[in-house]
């Protein structure tokens, strides 16, 4: 799976690009996002014609000296979609000005539209009629960069996922909540493990729960075509844009318009293998008129006075039991206020458990929506529990377990994410999947590691340059400067612990000796140790380099020494020296990460089994349930973590934080502010 080593970048790139332009159409964000989601799932269909389109042309049989044309069933079962030649991004990038490209993107939808009976009606059309024809080639051409030209459906499939995490956050479109995180998205895939059948979400929004399914088994090296994709969602907006999603991944799906509460049209219940949904959490006043539902096997959550039900989590929960077959499996995002809520939404909670079916809890932190800051938790059930595990449930609080996006967005980093999973593992039996990923880990920790000696010795020839020539010049001015003497000892100890630190002895283990992983990730702690120390120490001296430079400069009359550089020599130096500087730091800081990921699963789980962590999980029983009135909630049973202690605590870097912070508020106090005047002066005031 091809990858871009500068993909995020590209990601911001694109977006800031395409949201400035937003500001200069005619379009607010809730109307401007389904014509941009419509360009980036044509650029991606047109790099996926090119792939297939190669590959193709490579095996087709000829006849007479002649190869026979292509069709649009070679590309079909390839996952790929036929293009005629104006619907090919190229031919849309190359049209000039005096041609009208609302009209020409108009034509290429309708001719996919009319190849692909499925996406009928689904792609963008009219919409691109109100924005500006240059503003509209701009955009054409920024999503048509030279490092995107050879990406693979993978990089535009991310891309196309991060557009929609950049619309939700802006709330451009049914309030941002037709987005669940990816994070949790791809948690509930990776512990529900779809790996054949029928994957149902009734409340699918854009389809991220299909997708992650699909990247599960992509990565077992499994044909996503096992799986088959059928959904429900209210919005028909939200549905053009879940099957342009499913189609940018090379999936399809039936997703139909239904309000779950009051319509079932696939009626599936009872035949689904696995159920996958972020229901909107806390609606009230649904109608009683629902009372009798098969989909209702516990009845009712209680109905109040104007005889409607007051609060539809346990509908949800109840839907989602009932769509499982005998061997089903259920994931779904669901109101912390669910997990131990009383009285009749109690009762159905007791009924639910005492079918044995709840498997796994899991308790989310606040900020991880884009729409609503609220903590959350994800429920898992599995009508085909082991009889071992039959009135068992594992309870994880996860609540201290998140990496800060920004202020307002916490999600989890990749191993963060295999962390929570290795404790479901462990509960499911699979010691070996854990070790392996501590083993993984070790690995990363010796490849991270051999990474920052090569950067900091980059950083070293840089920082020899500079101090050669500055201690030329102190020589011949002042060789007893204190700036410079300052400089010359942290440098020089900088590099002895260089020296120390690059060489460090291999540590071996093996695999298959839990205790040589024990001693290995001990043996880790020394090069973390050193890593740090390095790393403060390239900081010291990049300071000390600058106040060196500063005073030959300003004080001593360096500029008009033959010794001294010109400003721009010196300015290119320095600057080659901070990026290199910056690289190290960063790999040493890797380093010390996959360690402390290393070292956080086998503190708490010494043997490769599951145990009782306080604060993070406990298998809780059915008599324990009961005596705490059969709540759901894992906090109220796995306790509470000791604090720990951040060795990594740097002072400067928070100020940095807080920094990025402000500026953060600043540039949303700036948008608002426009938006406001917008607002005015479409009042006419």
């Amino acid at each position: 799976m091809a990858q871009l080593d500068n993909i995020e970048a590209i990601e911001k790139k694109l977006w800031k690009a395409a949201d400035t332009l937003r500001a200069n159409s005619n379009y607010a964000s809730n109307e401007y996002f389904l014509p941009v989601m419509g360009l980036i799932f044509l650029r991606h269909a047109y790099s996926r014609f090119l792939k297939v389109k190669r590959e193709v042309e490579a095996d087709l049989p000829k006849r007479g000296g002649k190869t026979r044309s292509l069709t649009k069933e070679d590309f079909l079962c390839k996952g790929a979609i036929y293009l005629q030649e104006k619907a090919q991004f190229d031919f849309l990038v190359a049209l000039p000005d005096s041609v009208n490209r609302s009209t020409s993107l108009m034509e290429a939808m309708l001719s996919i539209e009319g190849d692909y009976p499925p996406l009928g009606g689904i792609l963008p059309k009219t919409e691109y009629q109100e924005l500006d024809n240059v503003v509209l080639g701009n955009l054409l051409r920024i999503l048509n960069p030279e490092e995107l030209k050879k990406a693979d459906g993978d990089i535009f499939g991310r891309i196309y996922e991060y557009f929609l995490t950049q619309f939700a956050n802006l709330k451009a479109h049914d309030n941002g909540e037709f987005f669940t995180p990816v994070s949790l998205v791809s948690l509930i895939a990776n512990v529900l493990e779809p790996d054949h059948g029928l994957v149902f979400d009734p409340a699918c929004g854009s389809g991220g729960m299909f997708v992650q399914s699909a990247h599960f088994v992509e990565r077992q090296r499994i044909n996503p075509q096992m799986l088959t994709f059928k959904g429900l969602e209210k919005n028909p907006t939200t549905i053009r844009l879940a099957k342009m999603n499913l189609a940018v991944h090379g999936l399809e799906g039936d997703i139909q318009k239904a309000i779950t509460y009051y319509e079932d049209p696939l009626a599936l219940a009872g035949k689904v293998d696995y159920v996958m949904a972020n229901p909107p959490f806390n609606v009230d006043e649904v109608d009683s008129k629902v009372d009798g539902d098969e989909r209702l096997p516990f009845g009712l959550p209680g109905v109040n006075k104007s005889n409607k039900v007051s609060n539809g989590n346990y509908l949800w929960i109840s839907y989602f039991y009932s769509y499982l077959n005998d061997r089903g499996k259920a994931g779904f995002v669901m109101s912390s206020q669910a997990s131990s809520a009383g009285r009749d939404e109690g009762k159905v909670r007791q009924k639910l458990i005492e079918t044995g079916t709840v498997d796994i809890m899991i308790a989310i932190r606040s900020n991880f929506f884009y729409t609503r800051s609220v903590p959350c938790e994800l429920w898992f059930l599995n009508r085909g529990k082991p009889a071992e595990l039959q009135d068992k449930i594992l309870m994880i609080d996860a609540r201290n377990i998140y990496r800060k996006v920004n202020r307002t967005i916490n999600d989890f980093s990749p191993e963060q994410l295999q962390n929570i999973l290795s404790i479901v593992w462990l509960y499911r039996s699979e010691s070996k999947r854990f070790i392996d990923l501590v083993v993984g880990y070790c690995q990363s920790i010796d490849r991270e590691y051999q990474g920052s000696i090569a950067l900091l010795q980059n950083y070293r020839e840089h920082l020899d340059k500079l101090t050669e020539a500055l201690e030329k010049f102190y020589n011949l001015i002042d060789e007893k400067d204190g700036t410079w003497l300052e400089l010359r000892t942290a440098s020089e100890l900088f590099k002895d612990d260089m020296d120390k630190y690059a060489g460090f002895a291999p540590i071996s283990y093996n695999a298959d000796d839990l205790e040589t992983l024990h001693e290995a990730v001990r043996c880790y702690h020394e090069y973390c140790e050193f890593s740090r120390d390095l790393g403060k120490q390239a900081d010291l001296v990049n300071k000390l380099l600058g106040r060196a430079i500063e005073r030959a400069e300003k004080d001593l009359g360096a500029r008009d020494s033959k010794l001294w550089w010109n400003s721009r020599e010196l300015n290119i130096l320095r600057k080659e020296a901070d990026t290199n500087r910056q690289n190290a730091i960063e790999q040493l800081k890797s380093v010390r990460g996959f360690y402390r990921h290393a070292h956080w699963l086998l503190e708490r789980f010494p043997d490769a089994k599951l145990r009782d962590v306080e604060g993070l999980v406990k298998v809780v029983d059915r008599e324990e349930l009961q005596a705490n009135d059969w709540s759901l909630t894992p906090g109220r049973y796995v306790g509470v973590s000791p604090e720990e202690e951040d060795e990594d605590f740097d002072f400067e870097e928070t100020l940095r934080e807080i920094h990025l912070e402000l500026n953060d508020l600043n540039s949303e106090a700036i948008r608002l502010a426009d938006e406001i005047a917008k607002n005015f002066e479409g009042l006419g005031i």
